[in-house]
């Protein structure tokens, strides 16, 4: 008797054991951070900075469109390097 009740258990947690294997365990995708390898691009000079105080109108306007020009540049510069630390990762 004691011995089918061993038996009895024994399969019956066999069974328990297996229905657990059976369930799928689900995919859990969790971001994580890495470093980003891009360098900072160097800030330019700006012309207006060089100026010395009370120059007149036309070096001033003609020193701030020089400006808009690299400022323009450097921003593109940051963008980039922003997207491509930014930019998902594609498993290889």
């Amino acid at each position: 008797m004691m011995r089918s009740c061993y038996r009895l258990v024994s399969l019956a947690s066999a069974a328990v054991l297996a229905a657990c294997g059976a369930v799928p365990l689900p995919t859990v995708k969790i971001p994580v951070p890495i470093e980003c390898r891009v360098q900072t691009p160097a800030r330019p000079s700006m012309p207006t900075a060089a100026l010395a105080p009370g120059v007149d109108l036309d070096r001033f306007v003609a020193a701030s469109q020089a400006e808009i020009e690299l400022r323009e540049g450097y921003e593109g510069e940051l963008r980039s390097a922003l997207e491509q630390c930014t930019a998902p990762l594609h498993p290889s």
